[in-house]
């Protein structure tokens, strides 16, 4: 899955939390975030009165805009390395948690063939 076909599926499952999601989905979709995120913030204006806060404050409704779809993408990853949604509350510790999760985020996820599970558009004969 290239950069752009992840960044698509995210979208395109932005309110899906079931079924699962593969480690480029994911990890496209994360990088496309952080790199959103950075690039707005770097808008911020610096003039001789002060800053004008210009990309923090684009950067934060990108946050908002792309929230719901990271979650379920979030999700659907955990998903697919067996585990529950509820893993998210490793969040809740300050620096552990995160590490944690990422960990968690880079395990290799099981494969649908192998479980005997089809894929989500797959329809049984």
């Amino acid at each position: 899955m290239s950069f752009f076909e992840a960044i698509a599926t995210a979208f395109k499952k932005y309110a899906t939390f079931t079924g699962t999601a593969g480690r480029p989905e994911f990890w496209w979709f994360a990088l496309f975030v952080y790199l959103g995120a950075a690039a707005l913030n770097a808008l911020n204006l610096i003039t001789p009165q002060g800053t004008i806060y210009l990309g923090s404050s684009l950067s934060a409704v990108f946050g908002l805009a792309v929230l719901l779809p990271y979650l379920a993408v979030t999700v659907r990853r955990l998903r697919d390395t067996g585990r529950s949604w509820a893993n998210l509350f490793w969040l809740l510790l300050p620096i552990a948690g995160l590490i944690v999760l990422i960990v968690l985020l880079a395990q290799p996820g099981t494969s649908a063939q192998a479980q005997g599970r089809l894929p989500d558009n797959t329809v049984r004969a």
